[in-house]
């Protein structure tokens, strides 16, 4: 009984301890923008891709970077190669090759078109009017992964010009983010 007592009270805690994304889709950032302005985050990730697999099983649960993202963006976790319908800007984003019995690769959604997708995963960024910042291409650790985050969230992007700039940025950032 003791044993089962510890066990319990060591799975609430990882439970309690635990930061998940606060995903929501993207017409509902859309709204939640209007009503409290934050930047946006949509990662674009594809079924068939292992990078996109792993990036979400590891990166995009580590509790640092978890808290981060829901403190400073609203969140979007798309499929680049699904059915759903996205209103942007004035347009109807679909997909409508779309085939859901295709096994592996299906067809690119339009809305990952537009945003010019070609890898998988991948992150867009969008500012507090839900004008495009910048797309990060591929699987990124934590630790790469944090850079990005906190040059978006400050601002500090818009200082970022050059690739020297972004040279300077990164020699003298300091991250912060556990490895888990």
């Amino acid at each position: 009984m003791r044993k089962f007592i510890l066990i319990l009270l060591f799975c609430f805690t990882i439970t309690v301890n635990a930061q998940q994304i606060k995903w929501v889709d993207f017409e509902t950032a859309i709204e939640l923008q209007e009503q409290k302005p934050k930047k946006m985050l949509v990662f674009f990730y594809a079924e068939w891709s292992k990078d996109s697999h792993k990036m979400n099983e590891t990166t995009l649960v580590n509790k640092d970077v978890a808290k981060y993202i829901n403190k400073k963006f609203y969140a979007v976790n798309f499929n680049a190669e699904g059915n759903s319908v996205v209103n942007y800007k004035d347009f109807k984003y679909t997909n409508p090759n779309y085939d859901a019995n295709r096994k592996g690769r299906n067809y690119q959604h339009f809305f990952a078109d537009a945003l010019k997708v070609t890898t998988y995963p991948s992150i867009v960024f969008f500012d507090e009017k839900a004008d495009v910042i910048s797309p990060v291409a591929g699987y990124k650790t934590p630790q790469e992964l944090e850079i990005f985050l906190k040059m978006i969230a400050t601002d500090d992007y818009k200082k970022v010009t050059t690739a020297q700039a972004w040279k300077n940025y990164q020699d003298n950032f300091k991250g912060d983010f556990s490895l888990n």
